[in-house]
């Protein structure tokens, strides 16, 4: 069999892109009723967390890494009426609860402090020390509380033969059993700020021409989220936000979309394949948002080959530079943490390609 070149490419890889999604679509029926079954136990556990609904259409709670790799975020209860910081201060506590000479590190990047006294309202048990220091809701803390309602909910709801907690991780991992394969899913607590936009998030930035300003006013009115996922400090998401620009990328009727799908599709199968990858269709999604700002009109994604090309070799650049910044976080570099050796592994096959820009048979 010959190979495909780019020009072929489009109709093999979008043929692969309905497949995939088709079983998607099937793994993610499974793992929502899990996910549901689990979290309304846990939250008639501890009233601190909010069960994640069912929905037959998009779930704004489930996101798709990789077709093995979902993230849950789990909405946490009875904190609202969120405010800045009003100043800063050190802290001098450990997890343990001994006390520091020194302060601890300041957040950077996509992190932040959270205290309790941020918000307007909260929930009497958002005080107790189970998950607090000094009045600072910890996430290293909370995780441990929704780690233990986690492992309580797998064994009430009698999920044990199909659900199964994954061990040595600081973050909270589980593992699914659907019919086809297995999905690892990290289930986050998170903290829903709606109608504020971060002060961290300095966008959009001058002159920008894309997206419009419309969609900036509505993008903003989503507010943020902000995750459990380290020991001291809370990460800043933007889940929401970046759902509404992919739904909006082609009202032009442009090929965005296409060649977004076309570049994850060869990710999966050739550049960066396995369950864990080192690159996820969020960073591919964060490459895309950036050539989007810097190539903002509809005659640069007309011709599908020439718009692909463009778009691999900007994330050819990221991974080889081992820097990819956050699309609304500027000063996060998003494979700050990534295995500086799996990146030099994907930079290398994604030059291959360009050299060649080609696929063989299956």
């Amino acid at each position: 069999m010959k190979s495909l070149t780019v020009g072929d490419l489009e109709d093999c890889l979008l043929n692969k892109v309905d497949l995939r999604s088709q079983q998607i679509s099937q793994a993610m029926e499974e793992v929502q009723k899990v996910v549901h079954h689990l979290t309304t136990n846990i939250s008639n556990q501890d009233i601190r967390f909010q069960a994640v609904p069912y929905s037959d259409m998009y779930n704004e709670n489930i996101k798709v890494l990789a077709p093995s790799q979902f993230l849950i975020t789990v909405p946490i209860k009875g904190l609202a009426g969120y405010r800045e910081a009003r100043e800063q201060r050190w802290r001098y506590y450990t997890l343990q609860g001994t006390r520091l000479p020194c302060p601890l590190r300041d957040p950077e990047g996509l992190q932040q402090w959270l205290e309790v006294e941020q918000f307007m309202k909260s929930l009497w048990q958002w005080h107790e020390t189970d998950v607090t220091i000094d009045g600072d809701i910890v996430p290293a803390k909370v995780l441990l509380v929704f780690r233990k309602l986690v492992e309580n909910a797998i064994r009430t709801c009698h999920l044990s033969g199909k659900v199964s907690m994954l061990g040595n991780r600081s973050a909270v991992w589980v593992a699914v059993e659907t019919a086809a394969y297995q999905v690892e899913l990290e289930l986050v607590p998170a903290v829903e700020i709606p109608t504020t936009w971060s002060k961290k998030a300095r966008w959009p930035r001058c002159l920008q021409r894309w997206p419009s300003q419309e969609t900036v006013e509505c993008i903003k009115s989503f507010g943020f989220n902000l995750l459990a996922c380290s020991n001291y400090h809370w990460q800043l998401s933007f889940l929401r936000a970046e759902q509404v620009l992919l739904e909006q990328l082609d009202e032009d009727g442009g090929c965005r979309r296409k060649c977004f799908q076309a570049m994850r599709q060869l990710k999966e199968d050739v550049w960066c394949p396995g369950n864990r990858p080192v690159i996820t269709s969020h960073h591919l999604q964060t490459v895309l948002f950036w050539t989007c700002e810097k190539y903002p009109h509809f005659k640069d994604w007309q011709v599908f080959s020439k718009a692909f090309l463009r778009l691999v070799r900007k994330l050819h650049k990221c991974v080889s530079q081992h820097f990819l910044k956050h699309y609304f976080v500027r000063n996060s570099n998003l494979f700050q943490c990534t295995n500086p050796i799996e990146l030099d592994t994907v930079a290398q096959k994604l030059a291959t390609f360009l050299k060649n820009p080609q696929i063989g048979p299956p």
